[in-house]
């Protein structure tokens, strides 16, 4: 769709390029940044290096919004489901590195929690791992859950975004992911800016690190979701043991129940177009997949009616 719409596409490549700008700064370079060090940064750029990307920036929002508004024009299938969303979550900023796990249900956790609440299960048809919160089933992580559990957080040019699509939390329908997203890259360009106006650079780019045994872990929000890390590190440095789980896993349960009851709601259409709808489903939740999503073999076995 976006091929058809030349200034839609030269608007997300000036957004790629705005965010490429940072990893670079910050980074070292555009692709596998490599400034980062245990402790901190290698260098941390001065004041006037990083006000450098202000005009970048501020173009990079103004094309948000313009994405933002060009999508919400879209016309998504109409489905919708009851989610167990779950998030981070900090009463002092749009959940990304820091905060307390929540979840729809009423769930306030600490990190070091995460596993007494959830577990990863085998089942019997796949070889990816399925996600539980204890008691409740299947949640959803990622753009979704985060809105529906943080809205009030925004930035406010973002929070007026929200209020102008109109769109109403919870959030239920996966396919408008898309516009929980662009709402999100809104957030993160306002919030950018408002980072150059108030950075100095630290006294020193990174901390002391000693070496010694532990254990600990951590959940930060990716794109896709929720992802938590747990570690166990020998007193010489040598990681023993290492546990992660990343979004798209923790989805993986939703994903697939998704497909069922869309699939099942939806066999009035040809099977081509069920097809596309369903490849379309999975990447609501992971675009990073959506040339894996192509494997899909959907066999359909309608009756004399066609049903």
């Amino acid at each position: 769709m976006a091929a058809d719409h030349p200034e839609a596409v030269q608007r997300a490549l000036r957004q790629k390029k705005a965010g490429n700008e940072i990893v670079r700064v910050l980074g070292g370079r555009e692709i596998h940044p490599i400034n980062v060090r245990a402790g901190g940064f290698h260098r941390v750029p001065p004041a006037t290096e990083l006000r450098g990307l202000r005009e970048t920036l501020a173009r990079g929002r103004d094309d948000a919004v313009a994405s933002l508004r060009w999508c919400a024009q879209f016309e998504f299938p109409d489905f919708a489901r009851d989610y167990e969303s779950v998030a981070l979550s900090d009463p002092d900023e749009y959940p990304m590195n820091r905060g307390r796990i929540v979840a729809s249900s009423g769930l306030d956790i600490a990190v070091e929690q995460y596993e007494s609440h959830f577990s990863e299960q085998q089942v019997a048809h796949t070889t990816a791992l399925h996600s539980r919160m204890h008691g409740r089933g299947p949640y959803l992580v990622g753009p979704m859950a985060r809105l529906t559990l943080n809205a009030e957080r925004l930035s406010p040019l973002a929070a007026d975004m929200l209020r102008e699509t109109g769109l109403a939390l919870p959030l239920r329908n996966p396919f408008q992911s898309i516009l929980a997203r662009a709402i999100e890259l809104v957030h993160a360009f306002d919030r950018a800016l408002a980072l150059l106006e108030d950075y100095a650079p630290p006294r020193r780019p990174h901390v002391p690190l000693e070496v010694a045994g532990a254990s600990a872990c951590a959940a930060t929000e990716a794109p896709r979701g929720l992802l938590y890390h747990r570690y166990r590190i020998a007193a010489d440095g040598t990681i023993e043991q290492a546990r992660i789980v990343p979004p798209t896993a923790q989805n993986q349960a939703t994903i697939e129940a998704d497909l069922r009851e869309f699939v099942q709601a939806n066999l009035a259409l040809e099977d081509d177009a069920l097809r596309a709808r369903c490849e379309q489903s999975v990447r609501n939740y992971d675009p990073c997949i959506s040339c894996a999503t192509h494997f899909l073999q959907l066999h359909i076995d309608r009756g004399p009616d066609g049903s």
